[in-house]
């Protein structure tokens, strides 16, 4: 039985290579599809977590985490069992360096791990956002020097994720899915395989315009959030509430999208994602002016941010050296426990450097993760009145719907609000 074949009859198997905010909704589409699902990640406690049933997201409950086990799913670091699947989804993180330019090395090593494994008939799909040819560059070698002819006995495909952690309006299956093949038979077989769990396969012409689709998408949103948080900073200077021209603004039926101003920009996507084109672009000699000045703007709030804050201290009569600062809020986005680029995280980090006394309170993060490039030793703190008052300073970074901004308001000694929660509060500073 071919690679269609076997699609169509939901008797394939499918492997999701990397079991995270992306590769974790992925496999629970495709498993309630009726598809067997087998998950690999290279961190065992991630791969155990899975199997004992329970979620490591907070947006994704344990409940669903075990109706996939009983469909048949079970993660795995082995993985030699690649060999077993029918169609591999590369679903792994694309960060940058430390000189701003592409990592690839997620890529690479995942497809180093599964090179020996590659077969015959077998799909290989890459979902991480990446610059336009990478497929091309960086996975058609493998396939290649394994001996496969790419569109006759192997199939190549780039097909971009689009989750929104948190978002309750649209779901993996609701999105619509771009795919771009290597050749028309690929995309062909990435018709078949994501036309079983998802709604909506939108094809484009190749693996590289797949690639640019992705990339236009959140450079999109970056340029626009910059936008909106240049036009914060004016509104400000002018006594102006941002927050208000936007909802105005919004009623224009036509010709208008709002986008929401906040201390910076966060998630694995948009901080990130812009500058594989830049990187991209000086290939051909060219110079992506726009979407440098929106990461200029969006990596300048969390300053705004903090001189905001000392502002408002001085005026109080104090100092932000000793100063007990709270932090509310510290994942990138309203409920959920995503900390990837987080803003939050970098105004905690100046306000620290200044000489604060830094503590945070976000019920979705526990205990402060571990990351790459930050570090704090700190767990959340439990709000009351007491304890929000015994605080000269409480910034609104993030705006959980947990928080009771009622009590946060009138027991607050300082309160900086950078999400516009408290409009038209006259002793509440707008950042």
């Amino acid at each position: 039985m071919d690679l269609i074949e076997k699609l169509n009859s939901r008797t394939a198997t499918i492997g999701i290579l990397g079991l995270g905010y992306v590769g974790i909704p992925l496999a629970l589409t495709a498993s309630r599809a009726g598809l067997r699902v087998v998950g690999f990640d290279v961190v065992q406690s991630r791969v155990d977590q899975l199997n004992e049933g329970k979620s490591p997201i907070k947006h994704i409950a344990h409940d669903e985490i075990i109706s996939m086990k009983e469909a048949g799913f079970d993660a795995t670091t082995d993985f030699s069992r690649a060999a077993d699947c029918d169609a591999l989804i590369i679903c792994v993180p694309t960060p940058l360096n430390e000189y701003r330019e592409p990592d690839l090395s997620f890529v690479v090593s995942t497809m180093e791990m599964v090179a020996p494994y590659l077969r015959e008939n077998q799909l290989l799909s890459l979902e991480s956002t990446t610059w336009p040819g990478t497929t091309k560059e960086i996975l058609l070698p493998y396939a290649e020097r394994a001996g496969f002819v790419v569109g006759q006995n192997f199939f190549l495909v780039y097909s971009p994720e689009r989750e929104d952690p948190g978002n309750p309006n649209f779901e993996t299956q609701t999105i619509p899915k771009v795919a771009g093949g290597h050749t028309p038979a690929c995309l062909k077989a990435a018709e078949a395989l994501y036309g079983i769990f998802i709604d909506r396969v939108v094809t484009v012409s190749s693996t590289e315009a797949a690639e640019m689709v992705k990339l236009l998408e959140n450079i999109h949103r970056s340029i626009n959030i910059g936008l909106v948080n240049e036009m914060k900073i004016v509104a400000d200077a002018m006594g102006l509430d941002i927050f208000e021209v936007i909802d105005a603004a919004k009623t224009k039926p036509f010709g208008f999208t709002a986008y929401y101003p906040g201390p910076g920009i966060g998630g694995h996507c948009i901080p990130i994602d812009p500058f594989y084109l830049t990187w991209k672009a000086r290939e051909y000699g060219l110079h992506t002016r726009f979407i440098e000045l929106a990461g200029e703007v969006n990596a300048s709030m969390p300053q705004y941010v903090v001189d905001k804050t000392v502002r408002a201290l001085n005026e109080a009569g104090k100092s932000l050296k000793g100063a007990k600062v709270l932090a509310l809020g510290i994942a990138y986005k309203r409920d959920v426990d995503d900390m990837r680029e987080s803003p939050s995280v970098f105004v905690m980090e100046l306000l620290r450097d200044w000489g604060a006394d830094i503590a945070y309170s976000d019920p979705n993060v526990p205990v402060f993760p571990e990351m790459r490039e930050h570090s704090f030793d700190l767990s959340s703190v439990d709000l009351s009145p007491d304890v929000v008052a015994g605080y000269d300073a409480v910034i609104l970074l993030t705006d959980h719907t947990d928080f009771d901004y009622d009590m946060i308001h009138k027991n607050a000694q300082l309160l900086v609000d950078t999400r516009g929660k408290f409009r038209g509060e006259a002793d509440v500073v707008r950042a």
